[in-house]
Order: C-alpha cells, then structure tokens, then sequence
C-alpha cells in the first residue's frame, strides 16, 4: 500500500474539524513533516486563522512516533484534547490504516487526591489529619465547594480540574489536591490503584500524542526526573509565552509564612532540640523580612547571608531527623510526614540556592501589600537551560502568531538559546524560521493609528490629553472597545473617569471573572472593556463587537523589575543592546499580541490606537510597529475618527438587516 501524501491527510483533516485549507498551513504542515524527518528544529509563525493546530498535528501523526504537544493555554489544550484531536484521528485512521492514541498530561496538583479526599488534609496546629468535609460550614463558599468535590470525585473519569464546571476557589481545590513533592507515591498510598494522576500517566506512556503544558514540560527539563514519556517529536504552541514559563518553574520563593508552616509541620515529628533550631532560625528570617525593601539584592546583605546558612542547616537537621523518628500517636503519619518534608526540601532548597551565590541567579526583594515581604530568586537567563534541555535528541518545532519581532526571528531564538538563523558549529541546535502569513488582509481590514500629537507618558501623573483621545474614540467607534492598559492603576483611573464622560457601559478587569466579563464585552456592541496583561493575550471576539483596540502606551516592563533590569544591564555588559533585547522585544512580543485581538475572522474591520507618540517618534518606533500586523498606518487623528464612525455605521446596519 502506498503511503498518503501529506495534502490528502490534511484534506481529510481539515474537512473533518469544517474548516478551510489555507495555503499557510499547507506550507507550514510541509515544513514541520520536513523538520520531523530529519530531525531538525523549526520557528513556524502562523497567523490567527491559519489553523495552526492541524498544521502540526497532522504531520506529526503521519511520522508515527510518539510526540509531545506544549501549550501555555487551558483554551488551546481543551480545544487540542476535546476538538482537534478527536477529529483528525477519525479523518486520519482510513488513510493511515492505524489509530493513533492521545491523552492529556498535567502536574500532580492539577488532579484530585484520593487520599486527602478520604482521610483529610494534614493539620498543621495539632497531631494527625483533619476532614475538611466536617470542618466547612455547608452554607460558606468554601463548604459548597468542598461538598461539590465530595460529589464530583464520584462521578468524574479523569480527575482533572480543568473538567470541573464551573470550577472551585484554589482555597478548596488545595484540600483536595497534592503537589508531587507532597505525594505519597503510589506503592504507598491505599488510593493509589485507583490514582487520578497515575491513571493519567499511565494513559500518556501509551498515547501517540501527548498534550501537556509549558510549566510540566520545564519541570521535565529542569528537574530531571523524567515526567514525561519518551519522546522523539517535540512541538511547542504559544511559543512566545515558554521564556517565562520556564522562568517561573526555574523561581524560588522564601516568605516567613511559608517557613513558620514549615516549622509548624515538622514539629511534631522531629525532636525538640532539631525542632527548635529551626524554630530560632524562622524568627531570625522572619525579623529581617519586615525590614526588607523592595528591589533587587546585588549582594547578599551578611545578615541576611548568616540567617539563610542557619535556616538552610536548620531544615537539613529536621530532614535529617524526620528519616529516623516515628510517633504512632499521629494520625496517618506518612501522609503528615510527607508534607512536611515537601515543605522543608523547598525551604532548604531556596536558602541553600540564595547563601550560595551565583552569578547566573537574581535575588530580590518583593513586598505585596497583602501578603507582605519575599524573597525571590531567578535564572538570569534560561536560554541556555533551553538549549541544553530542549534541543537534544529530538526535533523540536516551536509555533506561535507571534515570533518575528521587529522583521525577524533571531530576537526569539536568542531568548531560546539558538544562535542566528544560518550559524553553524558544534553544540550549535540549527534550525529554520519560517513565517506563513495570515490568511487575513491585514491593510485593508485594519488600522493602526498612533497618537503622535499627546505628550509623551511620563512615570507617573495624570493623563489628561490621553483621556480625552480615549474619549474621542470611544465615542467614534460606538463602544466596541477593548482598552489594554500597561497597569491596573492606570485601566481603574481611565474606568473610573471615563464612566463619567460617556454613556456606555465600561467593564473592568477585576470587577468580576475573566471569563464572565469576555462574555460580557462580546455580547454587547456597546460595551467596553478595560484591563491589563491577561487581555493583551486572552480575548477572541470575532464580529463587530471589538472594533477598536487601544493600547495607553508602549508596555515596557517597569524600570524598578529586577530580573527584566537584571537581564538588560547582562546583555549591555556582554557588549549588547539591553534595551532591545530585553526592554524592547518585551515590549514588541505584548503589542504583537495585543494588536492580534482585532482582526480574528476574515469579515473584521477596525483600528488599533497606540496612545503613545514613541511609536512614531522614537527611534525603536520601527521596530515596534514592524512587530504588528501590517495594517495600514496613519498618525492622522481626524482620518481615524471617520473611520472608526464608518465602521460602526456599516455595523449598524449589518445588525438592523440581520
């Protein structure tokens, strides 16, 4: 039997999820099947409407080997595991002649626990375990959640959060879940046959394809005990997100909460004089924290570098001590052991880390006002974590709507650990970019309009010229506005204000759930909605509804963030630009995003509104604005303005004829 070519598997494919072939997924479907056979890397940017996901998806099934699906996002998981998958294997198993198998693979925590469901939560005040169930009052949240669990752990399959609608507080999914550092292991556990997390592994060691998520696949990297199954294809979505993802994972955190829990499990089950050594040393980091001041420690304060040596020593004698006491009278002790090690292994882990040193680590100080004083740690950079753990013994094919900044793919792929496009030599990954376009017009269909005639923001103060052109637009475009602001500061002022000026209803970010306030926006043409990061990358809606995108100015990350300032001050001593690579590219990579929420369906019209004249004027302007789609530009404000009322005219009566 011949084997089917390509074109025809994605003909089938596509036909079966009722979507239409694009000439950019067809290039790009070619150049991951060329990546997979020969083993090599690939930067595929793909426009919204390219059908990126079976441009991957159905070269990797052809190849037969077993692969790996990274997302950063819940939506595009469940749109892979619940849409795509299922469909394409069904349009694919005919021409293929086999079946491919595919399962879903999150972290521990992410699945419910049978063990804390059935025998409760370790007690941190007294001995044993205690039954949440008892202790929630029926008629609070937390007990209406609990009960629901309690109800749902009967009745779901898979165990997974995510399934669980509508969802629960962290607060009651945090009773009913481990981290697996918290987990008692299934030969251990009297659950563990019927384990939800074992069972989805188990489902991923034989699934061709395996969706999973950007944090659990830099776990897998970082931490070297495999998560994953063997794999010889590797495809990240929403590549654009990994860096900090993988920064998050590769993050260490200390806070006098987390040591005194610490202290608080261990207690019991150690003896006294190891118990109060640590005891001394969580009061001593506790003092130190309620002086601390925000920013970054360039050195490690003696003081602080003392009490760190003592903290660290402290928990390795209580881990050492937890290995060789047993105290019968404590309730489930493996379980109430194994909480207190998971707590302890990450206090003396992150102090050991910071009383080092080491010049590829940041440390700092954080103070929230609601959870008071941390301190932080972070790579410097992970690009060479990338490049060690990612590109090695598999072919790798990173996808996104979003990975040519400023005209080119080089800015990206140094963040990944990749040399320029070209550059060949030992221990050097190569790899191709290649960018697909969109199957949108993106200069007839849009605008991006840039307000040179406002000052220019300052850091802090009042924006009253901006207000206004806020205001102007608003009112030209009908509402249909989406505002994306660079803090929650400035999206509450322009809220609070700009409900005083116009009669339209202004959502803000925070004032109910993300998803219900989406809904909201899509649902009303007069509505908008103001926010800041989550929006830059979360809304689609499509339709006549989001006709106006607004940016308040250019989103460089804040002068006072250690680690983004950290990064740039690296590359400047290195001989660099720190502020492109770092500051600019952050800035380019959001802007991307954000100017991407306008045009979503081949029928969209409208305009993106940089309120920030640096885009026009200041000398990375170009590569800002080469970063967006390429709409049509103009800093002509009266032009935009008759454009905008065009727009909303035609939608109008489209809706009046409808």
């Amino acid at each position: 039997m011949t084997k089917p070519s390509l074109p025809d598997l994605l003909h089938a494919a596509v036909t079966a999820v009722g979507g239409t072939e694009r000439p950019g997924q067809v290039a790009m479907a070619e150049a991951v099947a060329g990546a997979v056979d020969d083993q090599a890397h690939l930067l595929v940017q793909a426009g919204t409407g390219t059908g990126k996901s079976l441009g991957y998806l159905v070269p990797a099934l052809a190849h037969g080997e077993r692969v790996v699906v990274a997302t950063a996002t819940l939506a595009l998981q469940r749109q892979l595991v619940e849409r795509d998958l299922p469909r394409t294997v069904d349009a694919l198993h005919p021409l293929l002649r086999r079946r491919p198998e595919f399962a879903m693979l999150k972290g521990r925590s992410n699945y419910l626990c049978l063990h804390r469901l059935n025998e409760g939560v370790p007690q941190e005040e007294e001995d044993g375990l205690f039954d949440v169930f008892e202790q929630a009052t029926p008629t609070s949240k937390l007990g209406k959640d609990l009960l629901r669990l309690r109800d749902w752990a009967g009745e779901t399959e898979t165990g997974d959060r995510d399934a669980l609608t509508p969802g629960v507080s962290d607060r009651a999914w945090g009773q009913v879940s481990v981290s697996s550092r918290e987990c008692l292991g299934a030969s251990k556990c009297a659950y563990g046959a019927e384990c939800f997390a074992e069972a989805a592994r188990e489902r991923a060691k034989l699934a061709d394809v395996v969706v999973t998520n950007h944090a659990l696949l830099a776990i897998d990297a970082i931490e070297g005990a495999p998560v994953l199954p063997q794999h010889e294809v590797l495809i990240i979505d929403e590549a654009h997100e990994l860096v900090s993802r993988v920064t998050g994972v590769a993050t260490g955190e200390l806070t006098p909460g987390q040591v005194n829990r610490a202290v608080r499990r261990a207690a019991k089950l150690v003896n006294e004089k190891a118990a109060d050594q640590l005891q001394t040393a969580s009061e001593t980091f506790e003092r130190l924290m309620e002086l601390a001041l925000p920013g970054r420690l360039e050195e490690i304060p003696e003081d602080l570098g003392y009490c760190l040596m003592a903290l660290r020593d402290a928990a390795r004698t209580v881990i050492s001590a937890l290995g060789s006491t047993r105290d019968k009278s404590v309730q489930d002790e493996d379980a109430v052991r194994k909480q207190a090690l998971a707590s302890l292994e990450n206090v003396h882990a992150v102090a050991e880390r910071i009383a080092n040193g080491s010049e590829y680590d940041v440390v700092w100080y954080e103070r929230h006002d609601r959870f008071g004083a941390s301190l932080r740690v972070a790579p410097l950079s992970v690009s060479g974590l990338l490049r060690e753990k990612l590109f090695d013994d598999r072919s790798v094919t990173l996808t996104s709507a979003t990975l040519k900044l400023g005209g080119d793919f080089n800015g990206v792929a140094a963040s990944l650990g990749l040399s320029p496009e070209g550059t060949e030599g030992e221990d050097i990954p190569p790899w191709k970019g290649l960018d697909v376009g969109s199957p949108f017009d993106y200069s007839k269909q849009g605008i991006l309009y840039v307000a040179k005639h406002l000052a220019q923001p300052g850091r802090e103060g009042s924006r009253t010229d901006m207000l206004d052109e806020l205001t102007e637009l608003i009112e030209a475009a009908g509402g249909r506005t989406l505002g994306l602001f660079s803090s929650m500061r400035a999206a509450q002022a322009a809220a609070e204000e700009l409900r005083g000026r116009l009669d339209l209803p202004i959502l803000l970010q925070g004032e109910e759930t993300l998803g219900e306030l989406i809904r909201a926006f899509a649902e009303d043409a007069r509505t908008c909605l103001f926010g800041t990061l989550s929006l830059w990358q979360g809304v689609d809606v499509p339709g006549p509804n989001c006709q106006l995108v607004v940016m308040d100015r250019v989103p460089f990350p804040r002068p006072d963030d250690p680690l983004m300032s950290a990064r740039q001050k690296a590359v400047e001593e290195a001989g660099g630009n720190g502020f492109m690579a770092v500051a600019a590219t952050h800035a380019a990579l959001l802007m991307a995003q954000g100017a991407g929420r306008l045009v979503r369906a081949t029928g969209d019209r409208g305009v993106v509104a940089v309120l920030d004249p640096r885009v026009e004027r200041a000398r990375y302007g170009s590569f800002l604005r080469k970063s967006m789609p390429e709409f049509w530009y103009t800093t002509d404000r009266n032009q935009v303005r008759r454009s905008l009322a065009a727009i909303d005219a035609a939608a109008k009566t489209s809706q009046a004829d409808a």
